[in-house]
């Protein structure tokens, strides 16, 4: 039996405490994830928000927006950390976005496979995501994927930029790592 983005609202409805992602008419549970990996996502996000919203540039979300994605299955995805350009979605919704944020973060917990995350990338770029990022706490880089394009890996000293999106935005790369607080 094959599920549908209405069958996942009714389920995520009723179990409300699991995150689920709808992948090929199945639905996928997502378990939580590591601390350091949610630490980057949401550092990211706090960055990017704090950068778009004074601009009225767009919409920042975390991990538990999913998007209904415009392939066959009508897959449900939920990206670690997206940006909706403002002329894309203009309001708000309190359902699943119809559409495919412009940017998008996935970033690696000690328990993901960095091949599924670069597929999972790779998919969102191929329904016109313009920019997906593969973060990887484990090895502090940064690997940059566009549309046809080899991928640009960064890393400690460089500064993710992305001008077609957010022209003057920069995310220097050794400030989204969690931090490790020593006694003096």
């Amino acid at each position: 039996m094959s599920l549908t983005a209405k069958d996942l609202e009714k389920l995520q409805t009723k179990l409300p405490d699991y995150p689920m992602e709808l992948v090929g008419g199945k639905i996928i549970v997502m378990s939580p994830s590591g601390l350091e990996s949610d630490e980057v996502a949401v550092e990211i996000g706090r960055q990017l928000g704090n950068w778009v919203r004074p601009r009225r540039l767009g919409r920042v979300a975390g991990s538990s927006a999913g998007f209904v994605l415009p392939n066959i299955a009508q897959d449900v995805r939920a990206p670690d950390c997206s940006f909706i350009r403002a002329e894309r979605l203009k309001r708000t919704t309190q359902k699943f976005a119809q559409l495919v944020p412009d940017l998008i973060f996935e970033v690696a917990s000690a328990s993901d496979s960095l091949d599924a995350l670069r597929q999972k990338i790779q998919e969102f770029l191929s329904l016109g995501t313009v920019v997906g990022v593969l973060v990887d706490p484990r090895i502090q880089t940064v690997e940059v994927m566009r549309a046809k394009q080899k991928p640009v890996v960064l890393g400690e000293g460089d500064i993710f930029t992305v001008p077609e999106l957010l022209p003057g935005w920069e995310l220097e790369i050794s400030s989204i790592w969690a931090p490790v607080f020593e006694d003096d």
